[in-house]
């Protein structure tokens, strides 16, 4: 019998805070119980640190710079397959409930079924522009909001919208198990997508007390402004962090309703799981539970993403279900890798992909196999820059290029922290002028930034002549056809009852 697929994913949930992954105060419970059950990756990146170009590389197993994926208003083209286009032609069941930033007409990408629509809009407006790159965008660039106004609310947009996608999402897997009790076996993907963590650092009370602000930890390394690297210079002045100080309890309470926000998550997670536990598919499910990047926190004095330390750029990985054991797997791998990892596990071939494939199968580490790969790759192409940035993180080390900025080279399994720059290091020489010449053969930094900017220019005007018209939206509208639900006078009622009841009555009185 084939699995069924159930990936719950998170936006911007770094792993440093997860209890799975080791953080001292975060409860995770449903994380750290998944961890315990499955494989834990513990060094898998995101090949953007930016939600759309994530999501878009995570989606097709391609790098962003092969399908022009490059900011938040990027467009998610409709010839590019996806792992829902595979596994729906292998006979699966495919649902998308909650977040995934496809932006442009097309907003389904292979799943059969979208149950919410998207919380960001799918247009070109977001689209910055790299011939004037220190322009603020007032209207979706980050600012320091977010931290200022940390602290409890009873809602927001955000909880809205992840209550709505966890209502969705488990609805859609009762319906899963009431086609199993009319003879229905047919395998399923769900992706439920959480905008938790992401800021603003607001949560729900009940999450907010789980902590205390005595026992939030502080930054543990802060550089001042005249220290940071020039892609972090920038950073720091498009969020407008660079003329902000900020107080101690400011940046506690941040950090605080961060926590929170990633125990709320967790029972989105929890959620999902006792579904799956009462439709009785626990067991023959595949579960992943992952983010698109991941978030700093404060840590360097930087916040949010949009760099490749590894706060931003780290996301969780865990597999557990069918074909996973227990364990932890230290191999370098990265969102790429899902599409052709999914393709396996339901007993697909690399025969049927219909485009190049970026990154490999974590099957066999998700079996505790051996895997001579141990490498992840990322591009960012986004706000906040004029040219690309590359990583490539190849064993213990990684390596960042930026045109314009010196190389910087970091030795993690000495420098988990990223202290100490070695790209002028003489110990680390030969590294250093390998990765080099590695990015002058894999990317050609001086075409890729044209290939930025005249796509930057074409999507522009596209939605200036959109805002000019009469107006024409791309926001997912997910059909509902009320006629056709619970009792109406061409549905027997019985015939209702029996259908929509779960478990089905057998006539005994248990269930």
């Amino acid at each position: 019998m084939r699995p069924n697929i159930v990936i719950v994913m998170a936006d911007q949930l770094a792993p440093h805070w997860t209890g799975a992954y080791g953080h001292g105060v975060a409860k995770t419970p449903h994380m750290d119980a998944l961890a315990a059950r499955g494989m834990r990756f513990d060094a898998a990146y995101s090949n953007s640190p930016l939600c759309a170009p994530a999501r878009f590389a995570f989606m097709s197993g391609q790098l962003i710079s092969r399908i022009a994926a490059y900011d938040n208003a990027a467009e998610f083209r409709a010839s590019i397959p996806t792992f829902a286009h595979y596994l729906g032609a292998l006979g699966y069941k495919t649902c998308l409930s909650g977040k995934m930033h496809f932006v442009g007409p097309d907003q389904k990408h292979g799943f059969q079924e979208r149950v919410t629509t998207d919380i960001y809009p799918a247009d070109f407006a977001w689209t910055p522009d790299w011939e004037a790159p220190d322009e603020r965008i007032d209207s979706w660039y980050h600012n320091m909001s977010a931290v200022t106004e940390a602290g409890p609310a009873i809602a927001t947009f955000q909880t809205d919208y992840d209550d709505e996608v966890e209502y969705a999402a488990r609805r859609w897997l009762i319906d899963r198990g009431r086609d199993r009790a009319g003879g229905d076996e047919a395998p399923f993907l769900l992706v439920a997508s959480y905008m938790h963590p992401h800021d603003p650092y607001v949560a729900k009370p009940e999450f907010w007390d789980l902590y205390s602000d005595d026992e939030i930890d502080m930054p543990a390394h802060v550089l001042p402004l005249d220290e940071q690297d020039p892609h972090s210079r920038r950073v720091l002045d498009g969020i407008e962090a660079s003329d902000i100080t900020l107080s101690d309890d400011e940046i506690r309470r941040a950090r605080r309703g961060y926590l929170a926000n990633v125990s709320y998550f967790d029972s989105k997670l929890g959620a999902m799981l006792q579904a799956l536990e009462d439709i009785g598919e626990l067991d023959n499910t595949l579960v992943l539970v992952t983010a698109d990047h991941g978030d700093m926190l404060g840590e360097r004095g930087l916040w949010y993403k949009m760099n490749f330390f590894e706060p931003s750029a780290r996301v969780p990985l865990i597999i557990a279900g069918p074909g996973a054991v227990p364990g932890v797997a230290p191999n370098a791998c990265s969102l790429v890798d899902i599409l052709p990892t999914l393709v396996d596990a339901v007993g697909g071939t690399p025969d049927m992909f219909g485009a190049p494939i970026d990154g490999r199968s974590l099957m066999p580490l998700a079996r505790g196999e051996e895997d001579p790969v141990d490498e992840a790759i990322g591009e960012y192409c986004a706000e906040m820059t004029g040219y690309p940035v590359f990583m490539i993180r190849r064993g213990n080390l990684k390596y960042v290029h930026c045109d314009p900025d010196p190389p910087q080279l970091y030795d993690l399994a000495i420098d988990p922290e990223e202290r100490v720059n070695r790209a002028a290091d003489p110990a680390y020489a030969d590294a250093a002028a390998a990765f080099a010449d590695e990015v002058r053969r894999r990317w050609d930094s001086e075409q890729l930034r044209a290939d930025v900017i005249a796509t930057q220019k074409s999507r522009r005007a596209l939605h200036a002549a959109m805002e000019a018209g009469p107006p024409e939206h791309w926001d997912y509208n997910p059909p509902r056809d009320a006629s056709n639900e619970y009792v109406r006078n061409h549905i027997d009622w019985d015939v209702a009852a029996k259908r929509q009841r779960f478990p089905r009555w057998d006539g005994s009185g248990d269930g």
